[in-house]
């Protein structure tokens, strides 16, 4: 037989089952510190540590005691001691003619002398377990006496963190990296991350900024990619998705076998809905970090998911860390697309608007949305479910607590903390016909809005894209049923099915979809004329972007003396590019004599900002003309003449 290693039994175990090594240590450990008492401790490692190694069974007879001994005193001079100044209160090997300390009667030499000298265990191993059992008033203590070890002064930080107490965690971690931060090396990346939550948590976020643009100037490697990882991530966050691959091009360079650089990456390609490049990307990461073998076969799996759905693969990856609530309702959405759409009653209406007051119906032409080969009768109705839905929607406003938006606004008026009770989910599990229902899915839609998690890509896509898709359906089922051809905003009754309307055109255009943007818009400025929302504007914009510019002058044609710039200044630009000056000339005019201020912000190059307010503009003002410069200045800037031909045209 082989001679026995205690160092090669402690390595093994590590490597087959690392957990229960882990829980071996933490055992231990809490002896250790519990008692204290060498010969009982002594003793519970003879009794314990063969059965939690699983190893009793493969030595002979006295080896398991030896083995069990030898790593319990391993561990032993390896535990901090309140009693001795937080440092360890290290055993001497006994003499060779002494009783061997694991309690076998046999002097030394003839017992666990032979094996060698005792394993040494890191510190660093035995304060990671040591800091989740200390009782504030310990830790403190350690922490005076300088005893825990640098490395692991982000784990108490967290703790900190985790009982909302930033400024302390903080103030913990800061002198870390008051020095030569280019001498700490990967695993001072935790006090990084925790530092900058903490930031976050204090709402310094300029402090945090700046922070992370010095490591990246004088960092070690490790930290540079771990500073432009969190510079990527909250480019994101900030929605600046050119500068977020700018922040990633220097993580990659900085980091290009890490594992967390390609979680980015996939992150990144999901928030610019780039999902064909999200899946090649994936791909690509299995198999190098496969080959370097630098990644768990966890993270594998999630790579292989993403290269069959990234969104779908992002949702998996954080389902630990998001609400339960957001799941369950993510459960429920995906049941959505087995269920055909119902189509509802619609109740004539007469027209809201009396003759000769301006009413733009026909905004398209009929037969622009034909549905299975019949076109929109034209007629004005208000929705009306069936007497079955009726009843299900009062008993959901029983127990759904958020208000509806007021007007056109998406946010509820009281949001009647709906996230934190789950009468309502379970109102839908027990309720398919839920699923039919325009004013529920206006509310879930409105709710998944108030909840911070719905803005992340990858849970927009999951949740909020069959949600609208759903709504839609519902919609196109019931023109092509009752023939309606307006559902005017007037009638309360439309509201909800209008508000997801405009709803799923944001989230089209913001995912890059502009065929599918611009089909939602045209539909809901085809059923409610008067366009409440204001949609015109970005379809007008739209319509100028795509060169589509004789769309561009009939819709603007249909707003006569609009207020808003983008249809006003919009005809300007597609009479101007279909050749007609003279025409361009006289609605510039126009649109100078009701808002006069927007060539002054379309033709300086450099400008000052002016003050904005985040509940609208001021008509003819200038947060409208700043507003319209950074819509659409660019696309004024590249027409060929067109700003000189305005400047012209305005000094003679």
């Amino acid at each position: 037989m082989a001679p026995f290693q205690p160092e090669g039994a402690l390595m093994q175990s590590e490597t087959t089952d690392p957990q229960r090594m882990e829980q071996l240590l933490r055992d231990a450990v809490r002896q250790i510190a519990g008692d204290g008492d060498l010969d009982r401790y002594i003793a519970w490692s003879r009794a314990h540590i063969p059965i939690e190694l699983g190893v009793e069974s493969e030595l002979v007879e006295g080896e398991a005691e030896r083995l069990a001994a030898m790593l319990g005193v391993a561990i032993w001079n390896a535990t901090p001691r309140a009693d001795n100044d937080w440092r360890p209160l290290v055993l001497t090997p006994p003499a060779d003619d002494e009783p061997c300390f694991c309690g076998s009667d046999l002097r030394y030499r003839d017992c666990c002398g032979p094996l060698g000298p005792l394993p040494e265990l890191p510190l660093e191993l035995i304060w990671d377990l040591l800091i989740d059992d200390l009782p504030e008033e310990a830790m403190q203590e350690a922490l005076r006496r300088r005893a825990v070890p640098d490395t692991l002064l982000a784990k108490v930080a967290e703790r900190w963190l985790e009982h909302e107490r930033p400024g302390r965690a903080a103030a913990l971690l800061e002198p870390l990296f008051k020095g030569d931060i280019g001498a700490l090396d990967g695993r001072y990346e935790p006090a990084l991350d925790i530092l900058c939550d903490a930031f976050d948590a204090l709402d310094h976020w300029k402090k945090k900024h700046a922070f992370l643009l010095r490591v990246t100037d004088e960092g070690s490697r490790e930290l540079k990619a771990a500073a432009w990882q969190r510079l990527t991530m909250m480019f994101m966050d900030e929605g600046e998705l050119d500068y977020a691959g700018e922040a990633f091009e220097q993580a990659l360079r900085q980091g290009p076998d890490n594992p967390s650089t390609a979680l980015l990456e996939i992150t990144l390609l999901a928030a610019r809905h780039d999902d064909a490049r999200a899946r090649s990307r994936a791909q690509f990461w299995r198999h190098r970090l496969r080959r370097n073998g630098e990644a768990d076969a966890g993270f594998l799996g999630f790579l292989e998911q993403a290269m069959i759905d990234p969104q779908e693969a992002l949702v998996s990856s954080h389902s630990a860390a998001m609400d339960p609530l957001l799941l369950e309702l993510c459960q429920w959405v995906r049941s959505l697309s087995a269920l055909p759409p119902l189509a509802y009653q619609v109740e004539t209406l007469d027209d809201p608007l009396p003759p000769g007051a301006g009413r733009q119906l026909s905004l398209f032409p009929d037969e622009q949305f034909l549905i299975d080969g019949a076109a929109s009768s034209g007629a004005v109705g208000a929705l009306l479910p069936n007497t079955r839905l009726r009843a299900v929607e009062r008993e959901w406003h029983r127990v759904f607590p958020a208000s509806k938006p007021y007007s056109t606004q998406l946010s509820a008026l009281d949001d009647g903390a709906l996230w934190d009770g789950e009468g309502w989910m379970r109102f839908l599990a027990a309720q398919p016909e839920a699923a039919n229902s325009l004013d529920i899915l206006d509310d879930l839609a409105t709710a998944l809005y108030e909840h911070p998690e719905s803005s992340l890509p990858w849970v927009a896509h999951t949740l909020l894209g069959p949600l609208y898709q759903r709504a839609l359906a519902i919609i196109e089922a019931t023109i092509a049923d009752t023939g309606v051809g307006a559902l005017p905003w007037s009638a309360e009754r439309n509201r909800p099915a209008l508000r997801l309307l405009f709803r799923a055109y944001l989230h089209e255009a913001e995912a890059g979809r502009e065929t599918a943007a611009t089909a939602a818009v045209e539909r809901l400025l085809a059923l409610n004329p008067q366009d409440n929302h204001g949609a015109r504007a970005e379809l007008m914009n739209h319509y100028l972007r795509a060169r589509s510019d004789q769309q561009a002058l009939e819709l603007a044609r249909r707003f006569p003396d609009d207020l808003l710039a983008d249809l006003a200044y919009g005809e300007v630009l597609a009479l101007y590019r279909l050749g007609d000056q003279e025409h361009a000339a006289r609605a510039l005019s126009r649109a100078v004599d009701r808002l006069p201020r927007i060539p002054r912000f379309l033709l300086r190059k450099r400008i000052k900002r002016p003050v904005l307010d985040d509940a609208g503009f001021t008509p003819g003002g200038e947060d409208q003309a700043w507003l319209y410069r950074e819509a659409m200045r660019d696309v004024w800037e590249a027409e060929p003449g067109l700003l000189n031909w305005m400047k012209k045209r305005l000094t003679a």
